[in-house]
């Protein structure tokens, strides 16, 4: 585990990434985002899912769920990445994807590149579960592209876990590969 998560500076239990976010794992990742070449998405999966099965003990889950885009910028954009990567994980390890379980309640900023600071700032508290959603006491994987400093998986999971979750697993395809500083005082997220 890093020094952060050893911490429990997170509100996520544990995050695994495939790779580390260098060479062609770059290419690959924007390549999903912006291009929406599927079979990419499907090809993260089947890594993922191998992690999910080698480390069965530490990842179990019962719901696979997607980091939300804005409406609006999944509106602009026609898709969200992390579903094409969550929707078929989920189908290979036999679990429930709940893509509508959880969304972003206002938009990212417009600035392309956030310093450290303002990512922890531009997540803070822009997740919510939707009304009726059911996390009651289950153990939710939590699915995103890249984890940077993990400000939006640490926002996900709070929001899962306020409204009952009984844990969250952050997944990603790759992972910054410089260590984040450690979060903001959790009182204050």
């Amino acid at each position: 585990m890093c020094r952060v998560c050893q911490q429990k500076t997170y509100a996520f239990e544990r995050a695994r990434s495939y790779g580390i976010y260098d060479g062609p794992l770059v290419r690959a990742v924007l390549l999903l985002k912006w291009e929406r070449i599927e079979p990419l998405g499907e090809w993260f999966a089947g890594r993922l899912a191998e992690m999910v099965r080698r480390e069965a003990g530490r990842l179990a889950a019962d719901v696979v769920v997607p980091v939300p885009l804005h409406q609006d910028r999944e509106r602009q954009r026609g898709y969200n990445q992390a579903s094409l990567i969550s929707k078929p994980l989920a189908r290979k390890l036999g679990l429930p994807h709940k893509a509508v379980l959880l969304m972003r309640t206002w938009p990212r900023p417009d600035k392309q590149v956030l310093s450290l600071e303002e990512r922890w700032e531009s997540v803070r508290g822009a997740f919510a579960t939707r009304p009726g959603s059911q996390v009651d006491n289950k153990r939710v994987l939590l699915v995103d592209d890249v984890m940077t400093t993990g400000a939006t998986l640490d926002a996900c999971a709070r929001a899962l876990l306020e409204s009952g979750a009984k844990s969250v697993l952050g997944l990603t395809v790759a992972r910054a590969a410089r260590n984040p500083l450690p979060a903001p005082d959790s009182g204050n997220l």
